[in-house]
This record gives structure tokens, sequence and C-alpha cells, in this order.
């Protein structure tokens, strides 16, 4: 392992070595100290590469793993999901890749079932931890007016579905994987508590919720849980970005509308 330094940049992350002929080009490259493509390539895997990136350490097997079954639920929201739908809308009228993967991050930032969501669930679980009673009354109290600068104010608690009935298969299938892996943490508290939870927000447990849960086991803080939720949610949008480009617009699933209380036609007033 190499000790960092750097006369021009100030950073803990990384450090290079110039190629002797070219100082625009990298001999070695050192992640936290290891060397890249030494040390790391063929024998650390991608998410304990991330989770030294971003943490500064390396993860233990147990962390490594549940990071990436977490990345796994993360990959691909679906065509259901706004941010996914918004980079096949990209895709569809051949925009290019650029534009495709800004438009699913765009949409899937926001505070209903994107980034800031997580964020904000995050907050929850470094504040309540696992208070079950601090908890009810985080889930009963309207969540607080946000100054309208970026977001706007969330109107539901973070981290459980606003539209949802009961708890969703895949949620509860990404709870109980991550709960074997994190037995002695938020997850597995979550797992053990989800009904009550669910109970004292009237609404199930959703993605963002099992996420900020998985996160905050992890050591991220709620500012890094935002990023990699949406970093990870990339991998679906493009492929259906990609897809929906080749198929064309005449097979673009348009959502459908059901009126519930349709008035019908407007009658001409005389």
């Amino acid at each position: 392992m190499k000790e960092l330094f750097s006369d021009v940049f100030h950073t803990k992350i990384w450090e290079e070595e110039a190629e002797p002929d070219n100082p625009f080009a990298a001999a070695s490259c050192f992640c936290r100290g290891y060397d890249v493509y030494d040390d790391l390539m063929g024998k650390a895997s991608y998410f304990e590469y991330l989770f030294l990136l971003f943490q500064g350490e390396k993860p233990s097997p147990g962390a490594a793993l549940a990071l990436e079954r977490l990345a796994f639920a993360l990959a691909n929201p679906g065509p259901r999901d706004p941010s996914v739908h918004a980079a096949m809308s990209s895709g569809v009228i051949g925009s290019p890749a650029q534009a495709t993967l800004m438009a699913a991050i765009a949409v899937g930032a926001g505070a209903n079932g994107g980034g800031r969501e997580v964020f904000l669930a995050m907050q929850n679980w470094l504040t309540n931890g696992m208070d079950l009673e601090k908890w009810r009354f985080c889930l009963k109290t309207p969540p607080p007016a946000t100054p309208p600068l970026i977001w706007p104010t969330i109107e539901h608690a973070p981290g459980f579905d606003p539209h949802g009935v009961r708890c969703a298969g895949p949620v509860i299938q990404t709870l109980n994987q991550l709960a074997k892996l994190l037995p002695n943490g938020y997850v597995a508290w979550l797992l053990a508590n989800r009904q009550a939870l669910e109970a004292a927000a009237d609404i199930p447990l959703a993605m963002p919720g099992v996420t900020a849960a998985a996160f905050t086991d992890l050591g991220f803080n709620p500012t890094s849980g935002e990023m990699l939720s949406l970093l990870l949610r990339l991998p679906g949008a493009a492929a259906h970005a990609l897809e929906q480009a080749q198929a064309g617009y005449k097979q673009f699933p348009f959502f459908a509308l059901d009126l519930q209380n349709d008035p019908g036609p407007v009658k001409e007033k005389l």
C-alpha cells in the first residue's frame, strides 16, 4: 500500500503517477493508497472497490455482498418507475446517451421514490435509530415544510409508498435477503418491526426505506446514500432506453388513463 501525497490535487481518494514521457497519462493509479491496477484489479470485486472508493476502507465480506445485493435490487426499477420511463421517452426520440441518462437521474432524484427520499429516510434512521416509539411519533407527524429552493416538501413518510395498499413483493424479498447479511443492524430491525412501522405510517414500506436502512447499516451518510442510489439505478434506465430506441415510438408503452369519476362530454350552453 502506498501513502498518498500530491503537490497539486488535494484529495485523500486518488493519486496518480505520470508516465515519464507523457505528463497527461498515468503510469499508475492509487485509490485510498491501493494500487488500482495491481493491488485491486483481479483481486477485489467491483463492490469492494466501490465501497473503498466511497468509504475509504475495505469492507467486510458481508458488507460487500450486502452492497452487491442492494445494487441488484436497484439496478432496474422497471418501466413503471418514472425515471426509467423518462429514459425511455428520451431514447425513443433518438436523444444522445448523455441526455437519456440525465433524464433518468433528473426524474429519479426526487422525494417520491427517488434519491432524495433515500436521503430523508436515512436522516430518520440516524435520528430514530431502533427506537420504535420515536419512529411512531416520527411517522405520525407531518414532515416539516422546507424552503422551496430545490425540493418541495415531501407529502408522505420517507421510505414508504404513498400509493401502496400492501408491501410489494420485491421490497419484502430484498429486505429478507439483506437481513441475512446484516443481521444485527437497522435492516434486521426493520424486518422485525415492518408491520408496526407500516401501521404508524398508514402506508406500506417501499424500496427507498429498505435502501436507506441498508446504506445506514453499511456506514454511508445520507448524502453518499443519495448519490449511490442515483448511480445504482442507471443500468435499467439505460437498457430500457436502448431497447425503446430500437423499437420505435409506435411501440412506446404510454400509460393509459383510467378516469374513476368521468363526468362525460361537456354540454354546450345555449
